[in-house]
């Protein structure tokens, strides 16, 4: 019978997680890119901030899910950690709006009403327009179902009848050593299921059926702020300063709120408890499911107090924070190659299709600066100089190569989250870009290859010709910033007549000079050689502009928000 009761509380609580998981998901997918606007808008001083935290948490009901897209956000350069700070805070606080829902089904059976919801939810998946919603119907049916079947646990004396499990699970000695047991066991398993609802569900059951005191059911439920924010700085471990610095103010943010409502917890339960007329006292085993109530209010004042205290410290926060992750030491030559995509961090398709693009930015950004080093291996007379800067047009290749892939393994990933159709044309429009901004990189090492070429040939090119290809030069680099600006922007332009008009000048411009350079051979100017050699240089500029017009178009037809 204990075998039998514990599988049907697992079952319970699993039922729980997958129904608050699939509301969670689904409500963000319904959301999409207004929750990157609520947080670009609502994000101009910290009280803002605090509340945009809470109603972000309140529409997606995972305050996880809410602090890792936040850290997402700050990783990619949307956010700075001052302005995510209150909003970690306030995640916190729009948490405790699922402790209501659970609150009011301990007390009023909600789940007995939920089957019309659920043949509602079950046809409005057949819709794609409705699917999202439907799906965040079916969970939030499965949360009461859930809750219903712990009710009725608790009704059957499942729990606590003579053959219940009341006895494994009860506290034995009510003092602050069995409260700090408790919050390090719920801190464990928040971080172990990742959900904090199902810490807030069993503390509900087992202080309603009179398992533990109210005192024992809000020292479990104080865990969960602490697991909350491993959960976060596990997430973020593999991000950038900026995410780390992030999880880390939101773990020192719960930790201090921990650390001053446990020494004071009885004290605020009593007053609490006067508050509401609720007697904190009452024997164990006695069921009452206002203790539901309680532990939701207490588990909403607990972050208000909290929220209200250190709104005002977030900037000794974000300091403290800065010195304890101090940003790494590097140069452009050992710069990382990913910066906005992390393996940690990986929301919903919509969140994550940001990152990619923010990195996309980033790989035009480096293969500009591939291209930058390149040019001056046509300036350079020293030796040792051009030595230097060809070995790092040769670690810039290698970057690109590995960004490519990267980049193109974390879009694939994205496409196998079920994204929607718009999502998946911008997914294909992201790869196009991937691969052309890779071939950008292949001429550019092309050309530095020509460059050495010539360094090494005892037939070098003539002044008049150096003189062309850096007015080549000079058009590849209004290209690739013209590139790099649509790329940039928000909302990508309906058109790019910049783009092509460049485009065009680069393509007359090589003609003139294949024109002139055979006319310059045929006159014995210099050698074929030399004349090859030069003509692959120009050649090779010309596919670069391709290339770079061929990211343009890319980015116009997805024409997808960054």
């Amino acid at each position: 019978m204990v075998v039998l009761a514990f599988l049907k509380l697992l079952g319970c609580l699993g039922l729980l997680m997958y129904g608050t998981r699939l509301m969670g998901e689904s409500l963000q997918q319904l959301a999409g890119d207004r929750l990157r606007h609520i947080l670009d808008s609502l994000t101009t001083n910290r009280f803002t901030s605090l509340l945009t935290g809470a109603l972000v948490t309140a529409m997606i009901q995972s305050s996880t899910a809410a602090s890792l897209m936040t850290v997402s956000f700050v990783h990619a350069g949307m956010l700075t950690l001052v302005q995510a700070l209150p909003i970690l805070m306030g995640a916190s606080v729009g948490n405790t709006f699922i402790a209501w829902i659970m609150a009011a089904e301990f007390n009023f059976s909600i789940s007995n009403y939920i089957y019309p919801l659920i043949l509602v939810a079950f046809i409005m998946t057949y819709y794609r327009k409705w699917n999202a919603l439907g799906n965040s119907i079916f969970g939030l049916c499965f949360i009461l179902l859930s809750l219903g079947l712990l009710c009725h646990m608790a009704d059957d004396m499942t729990l606590t009848g003579p053959d219940g499990i009341a006895r494994y699970l009860a506290v034995s000695h009510e003092n602050y050593g069995s409260y700090a047991i408790l919050l390090f066991i719920g801190a464990a398993v928040t971080f172990g299921v990742q959900s904090s609802a199902v810490l807030m569900a069993t503390s509900m059951a087992l202080c309603s059926t009179g398992v533990w005191s109210i005192y024992s059911g809000v020292a479990f439920v104080l865990g969960e702020n602490i697991g909350r924010a491993i959960v976060t700085c596990r997430a973020a471990s593999s991000a950038g300063t900026p995410a780390r610095r992030t999880a880390l103010g939101q773990l020192v943010f719960n930790l201090s709120g921990v650390t001053w409502m446990f020494l004071a917890f009885p004290y605020f339960v009593n007053l609490l408890c006067d508050f509401i007329h609720f007697d904190p006292t009452q024997k164990l085993m006695t069921a009452d499911k206002n203790l539901a109530y309680v532990l939701a209010a207490f588990h909403t004042g607990f972050n208000l107090c909290n929220a209200a205290l250190f709104i005002g410290l977030v900037n000794p926060l974000e300091q403290l924070a800065t010195r304890w992750v101090a940003k790494p030491r590097h140069n452009d030559e050992e710069e990382s190659q990913l910066r906005f995509i992390t393996k940690g961090i990986l929301d919903t398709p919509e969140q994550s299709i940001m990152e990619a693009r923010k990195e996309i930015i980033n790989y035009a950004d480096t293969v500009t600066k591939m291209f930058t080093q390149t040019r001056f291996l046509f300036s350079v007379s020293n030796e040792t100089e051009f030595k230097n800067i060809f070995t790092l047009v040769e670690h810039y290749e290698d970057i690109c190569d590995e960004m490519e892939v990267d980049i193109a393994n974390y879009l694939n990933k994205i496409s196998t989250e079920e994204p929607s159709a718009d999502l998946k044309r911008a997914i294909c429009g992201m790869l196009r870009e991937v691969a052309e901004i890779e071939s950008i990189g292949d001429s550019c090492h092309h050309i530095a290859h020509t460059a050495r070429r010539n360094y090494r040939s005892t037939q070098q090119l003539t002044e008049k010709q150096l003189e062309h290809i850096h007015q080549m030069f000079q058009l590849a680099e209004q290209a690739l910033e013209q590139m790099r600006t649509i790329l940039s922007i928000r909302k990508a332009p309906r058109e790019a007549s910049t783009a092509y008009y460049i485009e065009r000048e680069i393509n007359k411009f090589r003609n003139q000079l294949r024109n002139l350079n055979f006319t310059d051979v045929n006159n014995g100017v210099y050698n074929y050689q030399t004349g090859a050699m030069y003509m692959d240089v120009i050649n090779e500029c010309e596919q670069l502009s391709d290339c770079i017009l061929n990211v343009t178009e890319a980015r116009l037809e997805t024409n997808t928000p960054s």
